[in-house]
């Protein structure tokens, strides 16, 4: 089997062995043809880019027989929509298959209504360009996991369709080894703790996620108090188990301990908050604008290799002068 990876605009005969027999013939190429998604074996099949004795077969649940023979035509890579951009990366790894970014804190991941460029997406477009083999035919990053436009830290991406394939499994099944750092407001209680319950939207504001009592999806965050400033704040690392959205952020403020600078799940200063710190200090929190959450470590299995790879990534300058500025309220 030639690697389909690096292929355009070439036909590639599959022949179906007993173990494929009767399977859909999606998920048989899949199995086959490990470099592709299943849903990118879908799309070849519903363009009419699959066939048999020259008779395109273009529905994805027909059942395969034993010594079928089948031929595929990967068509040329499309142009992604995002424009190729030259936004400076902090690369922390990268090879043929992926790429680790440690991102700043304010750039978005993703483009979408409102944030059409200078997102990460046309960062990599620009940085990655030939070594992207593409996802689902497009030639484009295969963005897996997001953190929030003003969380900083590490994001993995891949660079093709069997890597993006794998990856996503890892995700799906919570298998990577996510850890963040976060400064909360006091100091949580015990400081080192489980926070366990259903994640959704929120009735009242369709734009916040919050706690349900029914519905949801399961969410699961274990902490770890590491470093405490008087009783005003703390430095907490918070590991993922689950990855919901704002999982953190609504998981910190549930119970009582929202993150420094969140501006949509109670992390201001409020007047109860403002009686524990001095003038000057207030004056310099309200400098800080975005939450204080950081990816600190990123840890999953290669998609090729099968070797653990384990990443590490230092607070930014604005959570380390934070942190300065906590310690000192909490010495003097």
């Amino acid at each position: 089997m030639p690697d389909i990876n690096n292929i355009t605009s070439t036909k590639v005969e599959v022949t179906i062995s007993e173990e494929h027999h009767n399977k859909r013939l999606d998920r048989a190429l899949a199995d086959i043809i490990s470099t592709f998604s299943r849903s990118r074996i879908k799309s070849l099949i519903e363009a009419g880019n699959i066939s048999i004795t020259r008779r395109a077969i273009t529905n994805p649940s027909y059942r395969v027989k034993q010594g079928q023979v089948f031929d595929l035509l990967i068509p040329d890579l499309t142009p992604a929509e995002p424009k190729p951009e030259n936004i400076d990366l902090v690369v922390v790894y990268e090879d043929n298959d992926l790429i680790v970014i440690d991102k700043p804190a304010g750039l978005v991941v993703h483009p979408a209504p409102g944030n059409n460029n200078g997102t990460l997406v046309n960062a990599l477009l620009f940085h990655c360009d030939s070594s992207l083999s593409g996802i689902g035919g497009v030639k484009r990053p295969g963005i897996v996991h997001r953190i929030d436009k003003n969380t900083s830290g590490l994001l993995v991406v891949a660079k093709n369709d069997h890597s993006h394939k794998e990856l996503a499994m890892q995700f799906r099944k919570h298998d990577v080894d996510r850890s963040y750092l976060a400064i909360v407001w006091g100091i949580p209680r015990p400081k080192n703790g489980r926070v366990e319950n259903y994640i959704g939207r929120s009735p009242k504001n369709r734009k916040k996620m919050t706690v349900l009592t029914s519905g949801g999806k399961h969410s699961l965050t274990n902490y770890t108090v590491t470093e405490y400033f008087g009783s005003s704040a703390a430095l907490v690392e918070c590991q993922l188990k689950t990855g919901r959205t704002h999982q953190i952020r609504v998981h910190m403020s549930y119970i009582g301990h929202s993150l420094i600078g969140d501006p949509v799940y109670g992390g201001g200063i409020t007047a109860s908050r403002r009686r524990s710190i001095t003038d000057e200090t207030t004056t310099r929190l309200n400098l800080f604008h975005r939450q204080a959450l950081h990816a600190k470590s990123l840890g999953f299995m290669h998609p090729i290799t099968g070797k653990k790879l384990r990443f590490e990534a230092a607070l930014p300058d604005d959570m380390y002068s934070l942190v300065c500025l906590l310690k000192q309220h909490s010495n003097n």
